[in-house]
């Protein structure tokens, strides 16, 4: 099919794109982070992120935490990469993880900026979708967001992905897929779920590249066949017994087929959504044979997801790990692009031979623009104003506070020591003790339950240390130092009073030693 750009009547407004995208990343990316509860270094998946980074700088730290923290760190190499990076430049960690946070969105950004010019034919429209990107929303039982407050390997990953995406529907094969490899560094699922829509892609709408394309998935399947027999994959195929499986019971997500109803109408229905657009652009003479490969891979995703299903629900360890459920998220991405597209163009053509007659309408663009952004707004502005108004937009470092300064008298203890808290205290403080300590933790509930996933011996060490502990709040000196006796611990922060030797106070927040 001839390029449409040669013939669009819109072709002038195209030397505007490069300008349009310069002035939008600004407010894309204000108007993301505050959909996103404003941005705060250390919180959520940083809580293991973080200590990974800190422990491939210092291999002294952690000496105790190592295990819990390798279970998933040494499944991809973000980590070594970050603390080289930041050993070598000299950027505190803080920093670093802003600068990435805001280099995600703006390639993102950028990612989805190319997209449009080849989905979309007004500039207006491209725009539209950037607001519509930032409307952070979760994928139902995922435990995965669209957009996430702080810098995620995986919001990296997928931006790559996004960019990977943009350069298949320019017929740029060999850097598509170079991207793909750089985002199986960053994060190995979510590489992994974009090599497949970009391979179905490639071997649909490109012919002449099958051949190596097949060639490539054998040699990728032989690596993948070492990495599970006698590489870092070994031992991921056998079955989760019952002990294992209780040690995560709260993580209902990972299991599919005890989602309820609900869930499986919203994720399968961006199947209808995107096949009921895409044949309307057909009809419209829009779709060349890279956007058919794309779409084509995107069902071939949930075709993985449904082959997967049978390993996941006989609780194969490595089924159960992947999370293949997170490939809808991917199908999330591409229904938002084809909805965007048929509020603000769709309709505007019937034939190919109408179309330089009946270009869309610009105002009809501007107006689905104008309602995004005000829509990405008032969410955005409640988010900041009304729902968490004490949040700055961007909190980059540890917070100056009570618990800002008990962390920094923390990180000044032994490298080796060893301290309990609330396990359900990074809920409270925005951020574990484990990152913003430093120190080894005897149990944080629900990260350290996530990284069970990956090693049963982890999650079997979480549920016994949840249980002997028992209810925080009951906690009494004597019990606290019987746990001391049993684990090595050296100190206690709590917000109550103990009969315990105090160590360092800030206003509600004590610190007690142990031994």
């Amino acid at each position: 099919m001839e390029d449409r750009a040669l013939n669009d009547p819109l072709q002038p407004a195209e030397r505007s794109r490069p300008l349009l995208l310069l002035v939008a990343l600004l407010p894309f990316v204000v108007l993301a982070t505050m959909n996103s509860s404003m941005y705060r270094y250390g919180a959520s998946d940083q809580a293991f992120y973080i200590p990974a980074v800190v422990l491939a700088m210092h291999p002294d730290h952690f000496p105790r935490d190592a295990p819990l923290i390798l279970a998933q760190a040494r499944l991809m190499f973000a980590d070594e990469v970050l603390g080289t990076l930041s050993s070598a430049t000299g950027i505190g960690l803080a920093a670093l993880a802003a600068a990435l946070y805001v280099g995600t969105l703006v390639l993102l950004a950028v990612a989805t900026w190319l997209i449009a010019a080849r989905l979309y034919r007004s500039p207006w429209t491209g725009l539209a979708l950037l607001a519509a990107l930032t409307l952070r929303h979760a994928i139902s039982r995922t435990a995965t967001n669209t957009l996430e407050g702080y810098f995620h390997p995986r919001q990296l990953a997928f931006a790559i992905g996004a960019l990977a995406i943009a350069l298949i529907l320019r017929r740029r094969t060999v850097p598509a897929l170079l991207a793909i490899l750089v985002a199986g560094a960053i994060h190995p699922t979510t590489a992994m779920w974009f090599a497949i829509w970009l391979i179905v892609a490639v071997l649909v709408s490109e012919p002449r590249w099958r051949i190596a394309v097949a060639a490539a998935v054998a040699g990728a399947g032989l690596a993948a066949g070492w990495a599970l027999t006698a590489g870092p994959l070994t031992g991921r195929l056998v079955v989760m017994d019952e002990t294992w499986l209780a040690a995560l019971d709260t993580k209902n997500y990972l299991f599919p087929l005890g989602w309820p109803l609900s869930t499986w109408v919203l994720n399968l229905l961006y199947l209808p959504v995107i096949a009921l657009i895409y044949r309307w652009r057909r009809k419209e003479a829009l779709v060349e044979p890279p956007e058919s490969g794309v779409v084509l891979g995107a069902f071939a995703l949930v075709a993985v997801f449904a082959t997967m299903l049978p390993l996941n629900a006989a609780h194969v360890a490595l089924a159960v790990q992947l999370q293949v459920s997170r490939v809808f998220w991917m199908l999330d991405f591409l229904a938002t692009i084809y909805l965007v597209w048929a509020l603000a163009e769709g309709g505007a053509t019937l034939t190919k031979s109408s179309r330089a007659a009946a270009p869309p309408s610009r105002m009809r663009a501007r107006l689905v623009l104008v309602v995004l952004v005000c829509l990405a707004a008032v969410r955005g502005g409640y988010s900041k104003f009304v729902s968490s108004p004490e949040r700055p937009i961007a909190q980059i470092d540890i917070p100056d506070n009570d618990w800002g300064r008990a962390m920094a008298w923390a990180r000044a203890t032994d490298v080796r020591s060893h301290w309990l808290a609330d396990p359900i205290h990074a809920a409270r403080y925005g951020m574990s003790l484990r990152m913003a300590g430093e120190r080894d933790l005897f149990v944080e509930a629900i990260k350290d339950e996530a990284i069970g996933i990956y090693d049963r011996n982890i999650a079997l060490r979480t549920r016994a240390r949840l249980t002997e502990l028992g209810d925080f709040a009951a906690l009494t000196a004597e019990r606290a130092r019987m746990l001391a006796v049993n684990h090595e611990l050296d100190y206690l922060l709590a917000e109550r009073p103990f009969d315990l030797p105090l160590a360092f106070q800030s206003g509600s927040l004590r610190i007690y030693r142990l031994r």
